[in-house]
C-alpha cells in the first residue's frame, strides 16, 4: 500500500463526509454564466419587488466576471475565459444599469463598446429579444411569432409542445401566455438601454435572415412571415382556450416551492404570467412561484447570484459513489434517496413509453414529472452497490423504468425517449439549437452501466443495442461527444466505463482507440484540461481555447476511462494520479475555477461546484483499490 496515497484518500474523503447535510444528502452551488443573475435582477425590475442591498451583490458579482482579454474586451462570456457573448453581454449590462451603474464608468463604456461592436442589442438571441420585448426595449415585430394555440395542437400536428423536451415545454409554456398578452414590465427606475443600439430600437424588426442550414430554415421562416399577418385574425375562444390550457399545465407542474420543471427560466416565466394575470403577490400560486426563484439564490457577504436549478440527487449521486469507493458508509445518503424515487407520478415520458411504470429519481429536490434518466442510473448502481436488501424494490423500478426509456435507436435520452424531431430545432424560436432531447452518449453509456452492472439475463439485448449505438458514434479520433460534461474526456471516461461493465474486451478496437484518444490528450503536469471552446468549431475531439492547465474533475475523468480499460498499471494513470495527489488543497478537497458541465453546447454552460470534491477522490480511491487486487479488474459501472 502507498501510504501518502492512503493519506490523500483519508484526508479527501473526511473532507467530503464533513459537507453532508445532516440528513445523509450532499448539495452543493450550481453556476452559470452572468445570463441568469441579470435575469433575476431584470425580474425584480419587471415586478417592482426590487431589493437594493441583493441587488448590489449581484453587481458585484457580475463585473467581477466581466471579461478582459482579446477575445472579450469588456463584454460577459459563457464560462469562464470564454469569448463575447452578445446575449449575456446585454443582459448583464442592462442589469447592471438597473442596479445603478454610471453608463460612463469604465466597465460600463468597454462593456457597451464591444457590444455596439458586435452589431448592437439588435443581434441578440430569441430569449433575449423576448427580455427585450417584456421591458419595452425592442417591439414584440422583433421577435419570432409563437402562437399560444400551440398547446392546443393535436399529436399528429408537426409542431407541439409534446414534441420538444421537457426544458423547452416547460419555459415555453407559461412564456406563450406572455407572449400573448404581450405585458410590459413594471420597470419603476424607467432604466432604458437605447445605447446599445445600431439602429433605433423602436425599428428593429423581423431579423430572422438567411442562411439557414437547411431548407427547414426557409419554410419556417416563410410560416413564421405568414403568422405575423394571420395571427391577430385568429378566434378569441381558441386563444381563451389555449390560456387555460397552458395555466393548467403550469398549474399541476408548479412543484411547490421547487418550482415549474425546477429550473429558472420557466420558474421565471411562471412568476411573469401569475403577475400579468392579476394575482395578487399573497395568492397562494403566485407566492409559491416566487419562492422557487428565491431559493435559488445564493447569497454570500460579499456578492450574490442566482443558480439556473439545483442538484442534490445527482450531488449525493456521485458522492456516495466516491465514499463507496473510499470505504466511507453509505446508509444515509442512499435512504435519502431511496425517499425521493418518483413512484406515483406518470410524467410527459410517458407519452412515449406507454405502459411503463415510473421508476426514476428527478436530479432536484422535487420534479416529478420530470425524472432523469443520467441520475436514475447513477443512483440505481450506488444502491446496488450498497448492497442492502432493503433497496431491492427500488433498484428494480429504476431498472424497470430505465428500459422503458431506451429509444429505438438503442440510445437514451436525458428525460424523454425518442425526442429526436431535428427540424423544430430550425423553427425561429429555437435559435439555440437545443429544443430537443435526443439520446447521447454519455447518458446512454451511464444507462448500459447500470443494467449491466445489474446483470440481467434478460437486459442482454437492451445493452447490446446502447453498444451498438456507442460503436457508431465514436469518432474517428477514437473519444466520444460529452452532452452533459466537458466535453470529450466526459464523454470518453463514460462510454470507457460502460464498455466495461459490459463486458467488452480491452482489445476491442473502440476500446483501444479511445485508450490511444486519452493517451495522446494527457498534459506534460500528467493532467487532463479542456474547455467548453471544445463545443465549437474545432473538429471532433480537438481542444482549443483558454484551457492552459489540467483539471481535476477532468483529470480523474480520464484516470478513471483508462482504468475502466484495464489501463491500471499504465504510466499514464501513475503520472494522473500523482497530479491529483499534487494538487489536494489543505482543507482535502480540490477546487477548479473553469466550468466543468454544460447545459446548451455553445449557448448555456455550468460550474458544479461538487465536481473536483467527488471525481478525483473516486478515481485515486480506485486506483488505490486496483492496486491491491491481483486482476486490476473495475467491477463497477461507474
Amino acid at each position: 500500500m502507498n501510504a501518502i496515497l492512503e493519506q490523500t484518500i483519508d484526508r479527501a474523503r473526511a473532507s467530503l463526509v464533513r459537507e453532508q447535510c445532516p440528513d445523509g444528502h450532499f448539495v452543493y452551488e450550481l453556476e452559470a454564466d452572468a445570463t441568469i443573475p441579470a435575469e433575476y435582477v431584470l425580474l425584480e425590475h419587471y415586478l417592482d419587488r426590487i431589493e437594493p442591498e441583493l441587488e448590489a451583490k449581484i453587481g458585484v458579482y457580475l463585473r467581477n466576471i466581466q471579461g478582459d482579454h482579446e477575445t472579450n474586451p469588456g463584454g460577459w462570456p459563457l464560462f469562464h475565459g470564454g469569448k463575447f457573448d452578445i446575449s449575456a453581454s446585454v443582459k448583464a449590462y442592462f442589469a447592471l444599469k438597473c442596479i445603478g451603474d454610471d453608463v460612463n464608468a469604465p466597465h460600463m463604456v468597454k462593456a457597451r463598446n464591444v457590444i455596439l461592436a458586435h452589431g448592437g442589442a439588435a443581434r441578440t438571441n430569441v430569449f433575449t429579444r423576448i427580455q427585450l420585448a417584456l421591458f419595452g426595449a425592442v417591439p414584440w415585430e422583433a421577435c419570432p411569432v409563437m402562437p399560444v394555440e400551440l398547446v392546443l395542437m393535436p399529436d399528429w400536428f408537426p409542431i407541439t409542445m409534446r414534441k420538444v423536451s421537457y426544458w423547452s415545454r416547460t419555459v415555453m409554456t407559461p412564456l406563450l401566455v406572455l407572449m400573448a398578452n404581450k405585458p410590459i414590465a413594471r420597470n419603476p427606475k424607467n432604466i432604458r438601454i437605447d445605447e446599445l443600439f445600431v439602429v433605433p430600437p423602436a425599428q428593429v424588426r423581423d431579423w430572422i435572415r438567411g442562411p439557414y442550414k437547411s431548407p427547414w430554415g426557409y419554410f419556417f421562416k416563410g410560416l413564421d412571415v405568414v403568422l405575423r399577418r394571420v395571427e391577430r385574425f385568429f378566434p378569441a375562444s381558441s386563444r381563451a382556450q389555449a390560456i387555460e390550457k397552458a395555466i393548467a399545465f403550469v398549474k399541476e407542474r408548479l412543484n411547490g416551492e421547487d418550482g415549474l420543471g425546477a429550473i429558472y427560466p420557466a420558474m421565471a416565466n411562471t412568476v411573469m404570467m401569475f403577475d400579468m394575470l392579476g394575482y395578487a403577490p399573497e395568492h397562494p400560486d403566485f407566492a409559491i412561484a416566487w419562492a422557487s426563484v428565491r431559493k435559488l439564490l445564493v447569497v454570500q457577504e460579499d456578492r450574490a447570484y442566482c443558480q439556473p436549478c439545483l442538484s442534490p440527487v445527482w450531488d449525493t449521486g456521485l458522492a456516495g459513489h466516491a465514499l463507496a469507493e473510499a470505504g466511507a458508509p453509505l446508509g444515509a445518503a442512499c435512504d435519502w434517496l431511496l425517499e425521493r424515487q418518483v413512484l406515483d407520478v406518470v410524467g410527459d415520458w410517458a407519452d412515449n413509453t406507454p405502459g411503463t411504470r415510473p421508476g426514476g429519481w428527478a436530479f432536484q429536490y422535487n420534479n416529478p414529472h420530470y425524472p432523469d434518466v443520467d441520475d436514475t442510473a447513477v443512483v440505481g448502481m450506488l444502491l446496488h452497490r450498497a448492497g442492502d436488501p432493503k433497496y431491492a424494490d427500488s433498484i428494480a423500478r429504476a431498472r424497470e423504468w430505465i428500459v422503458g426509456m431506451q429509444s429505438t435507436n438503442g440510445a437514451w435520452g436525458a428525460f424523454d425517449i425518442n425526442n429526436d424531431r431535428q427540424y423544430l430545432n430550425h423553427i425561429p424560436f429555437a435559435d439555440h439549437g437545443a429544443l430537443l432531447d435526443p439520446p447521447t452518449e454519455d447518458v446512454t453509456a451511464r444507462c448500459i452501466s447500470f443494467l449491466a452492472q445489474l446483470g440481467k439475463p434478460e437486459d442482454r439485448a437492451a445493452i447490446a443495442r446502447g453498444v451498438a449505438y456507442l460503436r457508431e458514434t465514436q469518432k474517428p479520433d477514437g473519444s466520444w461527444f460529452g452532452r452533459w460534461g466537458t466535453n470529450y474526456i466526459y464523454g470518453t471516461w463514460s462510454v470507457l466505463c460502460a464498455l466495461n461493465a459490459a463486458g467488452v474486451s480491452p482489445e476491442d478496437s473502440m476500446v483501444k482507440r479511445a485508450v490511444g484518444w486519452l493517451l495522446n490528450k494527457q498534459r506534460e503536469d500528467g493532467g487532463w484540461g479542456e474547455d467548453c471552446e471544445s463545443y465549437g468549431d474545432a473538429p471532433p475531439g480537438e481542444f482549443h481555447g483558454h484551457a492552459a492547465q489540467s483539471l481535476p474533475s477532468q483529470t480523474a475523468w480520464a484516470v478513471l476511462g483508462l482504468m475502466a480499460a484495464g489501463k491500471a498499471e499504465h504510466e499514464a494513470v501513475t503520472r494522473g494520479v500523482a497530479f491529483l495527489q499534487s494538487k489536494q488543497g489543505a482543507d482535502g478537497s480540490w477546487k477548479e475555477a473553469p466550468y466543468n458541465a454544460v447545459g446548451f453546447p455553445r449557448v448555456f454552460y455550468l460550474k458544479y461546484h461538487g465536481y473536483p470534491r467527488f471525481f478525483p477522490l473516486l478515481a485515486l480511491s480506485r486506483y488505490n483499490n486496483l492496486m491491491a487486487r491481483n486482476d486490476r479488474v473495475v467491477e463497477f459501472g461507474f
